[in-house]
């Protein structure tokens, strides 16, 4: 399977950035970050993909990732309702803080011990789990001490398995991580508007033949079609929050709503309204 870095650009300079129920179950998305990952889902039977490991998970899973480890979004495929909570902390904060400080030395063990990629279980999963449901509602003071509260339960605890003998590293982060960082800045910055193979190949200075080999190596899928599944799944987004169907087509880049309908039915399965009524 090919990697693809995935940019995750926290709001201002937090050491922290919460998603909160991401749906991402339609998108096969194998990627690599250097941020820490602590995810959290329930309600789903499902596959771990984690660097080497592949297993499954019944009823909820707890994982933490190190960083730059590959991983496929835990809701790959599930089809039934789900919750999920997904948690990034930022890998310089682990030298800047956990490491400096003594009362913190445990949590800083715990982020070293994750680039084995570790699952929990018990009441650890069962209390972190309910800690991380709460994050979004909190202001970011108190996330930041819920935070550190919740990595300290977790470096104390017994109930974990580690999902590889021997740590994770992602030789092909370095490479990737500058130039990939820049494709994908340049995605989430224009996807609203008409980019052109041109332009995507001239901002990380190549040609666009060079550009198109380089892309689908490096992601295993070809820009256009990346494209398209990152333009639908910000539609998905926008029609949860409201958004009619005109608005969001338009929004997301797409010059036709009859291309756009099409475009969401071949990626999701079904077209833009059923989606819109089903989650509503």
């Amino acid at each position: 399977m090919k990697i693809q870095l995935e940019n995750i650009q926290p709001n201002d300079k937090s050491s922290f950035h919460l998603l909160h129920n991401p749906k991402l179950n339609d998108l096969f998305f194998w990627h690599f970050h250097p941020e820490f990952e602590l995810v959290y889902i329930e309600g789903a039977n499902g596959k771990r993909n984690v660097g080497h490991h592949i297993s499954n998970f019944n009823g909820s899973d707890l994982v933490l990732i190190g960083s730059n480890i590959p991983h496929l979004n835990f809701d790959y495929g599930i089809k039934t309702a789900y919750h999920k909570e997904v948690l990034h902390i930022s890998a310089s904060f682990k030298e800047k803080v956990f490491a400096e400080i003594e009362e913190l030395e445990d949590v800083y063990e715990l982020l070293d011990k994750s680039q084995h990629g570790i699952a929990f279980y018990g009441k650890t999963k069962a209390v972190v789990g309910k800690i991380m449901m709460e994050l979004q509602s909190m202001n970011r003071f108190e996330q930041f001490i819920k935070i550190l509260q919740l990595l300290k339960l977790l470096a104390k605890s017994d109930e974990f398995e580690l999902l590889h003998a021997n740590p994770i590293i992602n030789d092909k982060a370095n490479k990737q991580q500058e130039r990939l960082q820049k494709v994908y800045s340049y995605i989430d910055e224009n996807y609203s508007k008409k980019i052109s193979l041109e332009d995507i190949a001239k901002s990380v200075n190549l040609g666009k033949e060079a550009f198109c080999r380089y892309f689908k190596k490096n992601t295993g899928s070809t820009f256009s079609n990346f494209l398209n599944q990152y333009r639908i799944t910000q539609a998905k987004r926008l029609l949860l929050t409201g958004r009619n169907i005109g608005e969001t087509c338009f929004e997301c880049g797409f010059e036709s709503l009859s291309y756009f309908n099409r475009t969401f039915k071949k990626i999701s399965g079904e077209n833009p309204s059923a989606y819109k009524t089903r989650n509503h």
